[in-house]
């Protein structure tokens, strides 16, 4: 299927759209499209992703997006020189790139080759999975250059990872291996170099079977169980986990267990 652009506006150096998406199979593959600019985020990429991830939470023919980058690495992060120029990368309450302060309802999976470093990193911290080439690196480097990793990846990874090592991430500022990150719970799955996207979709292939609405209901209970007391967590699944077992699927689910066939889903 043609791929299809999703970026409201480019740089003037640019005479490709900054996102590509292409749906395949209930999975929509979202692409930072500017290669030549190691997928640096200027305002285009981050309308584009945002826009991509509209379109991934409105559209009933998709349950699980997966998100990587175009040339040799993910993302090295913020368009230095656009921001220079007073451009800033931020698109309403999903915050820089389109996604690091709300990404998708729906389950979302990073798909990393060569490099996700900076910003690229805290994007790839946003999605819900990571799938990365065994040879890639991850990290965040701001404090080499006396900035801040303020993108997400501060609050998030000290919730992920040992507070000692998402220490050293943050003052030492040095990039880890795929491997490594692995070993740590940062990525879910490694990969052949050049086959990150490929075990990206055949995890996302593995999740999109599963029921739509108790795919949402089951992000949203893991990604805010955290933050919630015992008490709030109890009283907050309830509300969220309600109207899921009280729906359509639910009762198709278990029809079709019980006749020994693969369940048809309607999304209510």
């Amino acid at each position: 299927m043609a791929r299809r652009g999703l970026a409201s506006r480019a740089m003037p150096d640019e005479d490709t759209q900054a996102v590509l998406t292409e749906r395949r199979d209930g999975v929509l593959l979202i692409t930072l499209n500017r290669p030549d600019a190691r997928n640096a985020v200027n305002l285009a990429l981050a309308e584009g992703v945002a826009a991509a991830l509209d379109d991934l939470d409105a559209s009933d023919d998709v349950s699980v997006g997966v998100l990587t980058g175009a040339g040799k690495g993910f993302s090295s992060g913020m368009d230095l020189k656009a921001f220079t120029t007073g451009e800033r990368p931020w698109v309403g309450d999903r915050g820089f790139a389109g996604i690091v302060r709300r990404a998708s309802a729906k389950p979302l999976i990073a798909a990393i080759e060569g490099f996700a470093v900076a910003g690229g990193f805290e994007i790839a911290l946003a999605c819900d999975l990571i799938v990365a080439a065994r040879n890639a690196r991850v990290g965040i480097p701001e404090a080499k250059r006396s900035l801040v990793a303020a993108g997400g990846a501060l609050i998030r990874l000290p919730k992920r990872i040992p507070y000692h090592v998402a220490m050293e991430l943050a003052l030492t500022g040095d990039p880890i291996g795929a491997e490594r990150a692995h070993d740590l719970g940062i990525v879910n799955r490694l990969a052949e170099p050049g086959n990150a996207v490929r075990v990206a979709l055949e995890l996302a292939a593995e999740i999109a079977r599963n029921g739509p609405l108790a795919l949402e209901a089951s992000k949203k209970i893991v990604a805010n169980a955290l933050d919630w007391t015992e008490a709030e967590a109890w009283e907050k699944q309830g509300a969220i986990t309600g109207p899921v077992f009280t729906s359509e699927d639910a009762r198709e689910g278990a029809i079709a267990f019980a006749e020994k066939r693969e369940p048809v889903w309607k999304g209510r």
